[in-house]
């Protein structure tokens, strides 16, 4: 297993995600006996590091990691989990949270806490006095029942920048969504240099885009294999990440034995690419989004009438056109009504402007036409809620 060095603390290269533990067939219910192999063979085979939230499984998956890792000894590995102030509610409440995820994981401290999904639609939240939730948090690291404190993010690089600015050097790490997709679909290379010049190290999550970058076209997959015959697919973007500087966790959500067998074995070594394969990933990359070509040089946004950030719709539609999810319209959710991009008025003048050509009314029609569709991240927040109180209900 690969090894990184975090204030003195070795971790596994490799960490298990568990938000995608495998289910009783037919259930949302975790198989918790096929789970606990998975969780065994793991830790006789390197992995030390394991990440859970408040959400995952409903709520679920802080109790079944809890029993998992009870019959090893607890300094034998390290355990991270999540304040859910990226969930939708009529209130907040830190400290009952908390004490109820220690009851849950059967722990008296955490090995690492993040502030979960500080975005556009939650960084109110977190900052918001009323609630209390960074100084609660900062506290519990000073009390040491939190060992390490950081904070997860799918949102953009100003809102990242805005919450690093405000809790200053108690942060220690930052997890991001990074892959050779989201290098330039999500602008993850942005968020990490933003990362590196503040000095936090980098966790990743998303290594295969929740299993997308598992499989591609066959012609795709036939290139790959032709340079690493015995190398899977999924391995290909473990390698691309394994390179980039500043990286201390990579977290994989293993859903089942193989997975884990292959991720395992992927990271027994360094396997550096090569100038023609980080090439060969950037065309695949290319090839999977047909993504609108916007540089975000904003002339269209100095003539738009409405004073829409078009640069940002056009970020969020390739998003949202290469996979529909709660998550890549949280960005638009969280914007005024009258900052829409339904409320385009359809002039014309920044199509005019824009040197790419490209045809800004019209994506901004299919846009919100494709957005009005989609499932929204309140709601989902809301399903949530209720399927979690009802799981609390029959503890």
């Amino acid at each position: 297993m690969i090894y990184s060095d975090f204030n003195g603390t070795k971790l596994s290269k490799l960490g298990f995600g568990t938000m995608r533990f495998p289910l009783i067939e037919g259930t949302q219910n975790i198989d918790e006996a096929a789970a606990s192999k998975m969780i065994d063979y793991a830790m006789e085979n390197g992995i030390n590091y394991f990440d859970t939230a408040y959400p995952y499984h409903l709520g679920r998956s802080e109790i079944f990691i809890g029993k998992a890792l009870k019959k090893f000894p607890r300094d034998s590995y390290y355990l991270a989990t999540k304040y859910p102030g990226h969930q939708i509610a009529k209130s907040y409440d830190p400290e009952r949270t908390f004490e109820e995820q220690l009851e849950k994981c059967g722990v008296d401290y955490f090995d690492f806490y993040l502030y979960h999904n500080v975005c556009e639609n939650s960084i109110d939240t977190y900052l918001d006095p009323k609630w209390g939730i960074v100084d609660y948090f900062i506290e519990q690291k000073k009390c040491g029942r939190i060992k390490h404190l950081g904070f997860s993010t799918h949102g953009m690089v100003h809102t990242m920048e805005r919450f690093l600015d405000y809790v200053g050097n108690e942060i220690e790490f930052c997890q991001i969504q990074l892959n050779y997709l989201d290098w330039t679909l999500q602008n993850a290379k942005a968020k990490c240099e933003l990362l590196s010049a503040r000095g936090l190290p980098i966790w990743v999550m998303e290594p295969i885009r929740g299993g997308k970058l598992a499989t591609l076209s066959k012609e795709a997959e036939a290139q790959l294999k032709a340079l690493r015959p015995d190398e899977s697919i999924p391995a290909w973007s473990f390698r691309w990440l394994q390179e980039i500087k500043n990286i201390t966790v990579i977290l994989s959500g293993m859903s089942n034995m193989d997975q884990l067998k292959d991720n395992i074995e992927t990271f027994t070594e360094r396997k550096p690419l090569t100038c023609v394969e980080k090439e060969l990933l950037n065309e695949i990359a290319d090839g999977l989004t047909n993504s609108i070509p916007c540089t975000s040089c904003r002339y269209c946004t100095e003539v738009c009438p409405q004073d829409l950030d078009i640069p940002l719709f056009m970020s969020a539609y390739n998003n949202i056109c290469y996979q529909p999810s709660p998550t890549a319209g949280m960005v638009l959710e969280a914007l005024p009504s009258d900052k829409q991009p339904s409320v385009c008025l359809g002039c014309g003048a920044c199509k005019d402007m824009c040197p790419q050509n490209i045809d800004i009314p019209e994506i901004l029609s299919d846009l919100s036409r494709r957005f009005d569709k989609m499932p929204k991240w309140a709601d989902l927040c809301r399903e949530r809620e209720k399927a979690a109180l009802r799981m609390r209900e029959t503890r």
